[in-house]
């Protein structure tokens, strides 16, 4: 069966070889070995539970806590040609018991449920009348109450196994601790099952943190050496979110707003125009990301401290999804402690010691001066042995000269000390630098010896140096009165007996952003992405569900003018190439021959003509049998084409051409007329590509070939 299991992943999902650990668990799967996998976001588990559903007979029930992950992934395994279906609480009636009716028909190889439908008599009586091979528990540290995302309704799903005994179950999570992983195994009853725990180092991230200084200036900066890539922005309150989403916008970015408070509609229309590329930027609360499967997300920035090291791992996460490199930006400032200790100072009990524990985790991170890898990967039991990992701040820093800031740390230092270490930052920073506000005046620190002797460095200088004082551990923070504190480190600088290294930022220095210099031709894959978009838009899907960025940049590095070179393409298999395959070998081509490009150092060869030729021929030829009579249905089974490729040919074909009595299309349409008439004054309105709103108008779910016939329909009569 792993044969199989092989076949699968190359001619459906279009990979050549398992990542690491993948053929391991799905070989456990299919000897029907109950599983529990620990594997980071972008490690690939998702396949680890899609090949095995396909090599099994019977259907494969996938337990996911959100309703639009759920969707995402449907659409995504329809779009390879696999029968699936979820049912939660966004179907309307009619959807629901259509999706019933294909599982008891044994049409549907996954299904797809949120555990409160599960929890549902109706759901428990469907999944009686059939024969379920595999049990799939996804996010499954959402059943611990040690967890960051604990959820009660998942403590119920032992019931589904325990109904099923013949069923394998497999449980999987991207973060889980010792403690977690040992709840799930109880809590699943998971008494024998095999436990693959995949590194949890993402090579591909870049981690940085920097002292917040200035907030939105920083931000700009960032955001400028990511023109046009996707990126989400997290921020600690809904207040924080709207401001910074406004402003951003006022400085010409493309952003969103998404958090709890806004109107359901307006949240998933802002989440919808992120995921279809629509937009650049999601400004967002912690309550965005859990729900989506964008694997182009480029960059992620905290915009302030996350509560624990599990939420800041797991929204990192969110980038770089598809194996490119991405950047983890965290802006620190200390006073963030200060929201989240009040927050904690609300529990009590076992509850309160565990927060504060991870708040302190989360501080040793931002604090840590070596490399950033070590602390992340240890706290989920991990032990990382390279010096150098080359991909964060404290590890690029290491090749920079750093300077001695003995005297600035002394002047800090003396500073706290004098102001009896009841005073935070910027207050000390006030003073070394002469204000005359309020709080300075109030206390007569105008007075001291220390006032106005650090005009030699700006504020966001000197934030930025007592930023690397504390991770010096030169100073710490009170937790009681949120005030800095001298260490014995601090004492022995003060007395001349230390050293202090480090290193003085340019005033108009932006955030650390890293470069990275990827071998393609960045035209192409500009050109490559727009025809992505294209198709998308006909199809009402996300584009990274036609193809992923890795696949469209190996395009742009390879350049493949046929379709052995295009299978040979990361993430393009058998049905992807079936359905887009031509269309961006046609793209490619045209771009070689306009620009003088020769394809590995070759010409394009007579074949490439041809099969470029060929598929021109293959529209013409439909758009002449359809124009001699023959209907859809009848050209599909004449060619042994699907429906859905011939509306595809026929859709290139009335971009320059029109059919001839194209009213003859509409008796392969299931819509009423005034649905028709409804959707054709759309288009004449608002164009063809603006179909999100087309359900809403007609009360009706409008198919993938009901809308792209409606479109052929529409460029003829035009």
């Amino acid at each position: 069966m792993l044969d199989k299991a092989s076949s699968i992943l190359q001619k459906i999902f279009g990979y050549d070889n398992f990542r690491p650990l993948q053929k391991d668990i799905i070989e456990s799967i299919i000897s029907k070995r109950d599983s529990l996998v620990i594997m980071p976001t972008g490690g690939g588990k998702s396949l680890c539970y899609q090949i095995p559903a396909l090599v099994f007979d019977g259907l494969t029930v996938v337990i996911s806590p959100l309703i639009s992950l759920m969707k995402d992934q449907v659409e995504q395994l329809k779009e390879l040609g696999i029968d699936a279906v979820f049912l939660n609480s966004s179907l309307s009636p009619d959807e629901y018991q259509t999706n019933v009716n294909l599982l008891l028909q044994k049409k549907i190889k996954l299904l797809y449920l949120a555990p409160e439908t599960l929890a549902v008599d109706r759901t428990v009586s469907i999944l009686n009348e059939l024969q379920i091979d595999f049990i799939t528990v996804d996010e499954a540290h959402c059943i611990s109450e040690w967890g960051h995302d604990f959820r009660p309704t998942y403590r119920e799903i032992s019931k589904l196994k325990s109904s099923f005994p013949n069923a394998v179950c497999a449980a999987f999570t991207a973060t889980a601790t010792p403690r977690v992983e040992e709840d799930i195994l109880r809590s699943l009853s998971l008494k024998k099952a095999k436990v693959f725990k995949a590194s949890f180092n993402r090579d591909n991230l870049y981690l940085e943190v920097t002292a917040k200084t200035d907030g939105l200036s920083q931000v700009k900066s960032f955001l400028r050496k990511y023109p046009n890539q996707a990126g989400i922005i997290y921020c600690f309150s809904r207040k924080q979110v709207d401001s910074l989403a406004h402003q951003l916008n006022g400085l010409g970015f493309s952003a969103l707003p998404y958090h709890a408070g806004l109107p359901d509609d307006v949240r998933v229309k802002n989440q919808e125009k992120f995921i279809n590329d629509d937009i650049q930027i999601m400004v967002a609360t912690v309550a965005f990301g859990m729900g989506i499967n964008k694997s182009n997300v480029r960059f992620v920035i905290h915009y302030n401290l996350p509560k624990n090291v599990e939420s800041y791992y797991q929204e990192i996460g969110r980038a770089g999804r598809d194996g490119l490199r991405s950047h983890c930006l965290l802006l620190f400032d200390y006073s963030d402690t200060y929201k989240i200790q009040f927050f904690i100072d609300q529990k009590i009990g076992n509850e309160k010691r565990i927060a504060e524990e991870h708040l302190d985790v989360m501080l040793n991170y931002a604090d840590f001066s070596m490399c950033r890898r070590i602390p992340l990967l240890n706290y989920f039991g991990e032990k990382y042995n390279k010096h150098n990992c080359g991909m964060c701040d404290n590890c690029k820093s290491f090749d920079k000269d750093l300077v001695d800031i003995t005297i600035p740390a002394q002047k800090f230092l003396s500073c706290v000390k004098r102001t009896n270490e009841t005073f935070g930052a910027h207050h000390i920073i006030d003073i070394l630098r002469g204000s005359k506000n309020q709080k300075v005046l109030e206390f007569n620190h105008d007075k001291l010896s220390t006032y106005n002797i650090g005009t030699e460095f700006t504020k966001k200088q000197w934030i930025n140096l007592a930023f690397q004082f504390q991770q010096k551990k030169l100073l710490e923070i009170d937790q009681e009165y949120k005030s800095l504190k001298l260490t014995e480190k601090a004492y022995s600088v003060l007395r001349k007996k230390e050293q202090v290294l480090g290193r003085i930022i340019d005033d108009t220095e932006p955030s650390k952003t890293v470069e990275f210099t990827e071998n393609y031709d960045h035209v192409l894959f500009a050109a490559l992405r727009m025809k992505r978009k294209e198709i998308a838009d006909q199809l009402k899907l996300p584009p990274y569900v036609i193809f992923s960025d890795k696949t469209i940049t190996e395009m742009a590095t390879y350049f493949p003018v046929n379709k052995r070179e295009m299978l040979a393409i990361h993430g393009l298999g058998e049905i992807k190439f079936e359905k887009y395959g031509q269309i961006f070998i046609n793209e490619i081509i045209e771009y070689c021959l306009k620009h003088n490009i020769k394809p590995n150092g070759r010409e394009i060869d007579k074949s490439a003509f041809k099969e470029t030729k060929s598929y021109q021929k293959n529209y013409n030829d439909s758009a002449d049998k359809f124009n001699s009579g023959l209907s859809i249905k009848e050209i599909a089974v004449e060619t042994k084409y699907k429906k859905s490729t011939i509306l595809r040919q026929l859709f290139d074909y009335v971009q320059s051409n029109k059919l001839e009595n194209p009213n003859r299309l509409l008796d392969d349409s299931s819509l009423s007329n005034s649905q028709i008439n409804s959707i054709i004054e759309h288009f004449k309105s608002n164009g063809i590509s603006e179909t999100k709103s087309l359900e809403k108008i007609i009360k009706k779910k409008i198919s993938e070939d009901e809308l792209l016939l409606l479109k052929i329909y529409y460029k003829s009569v035009k």
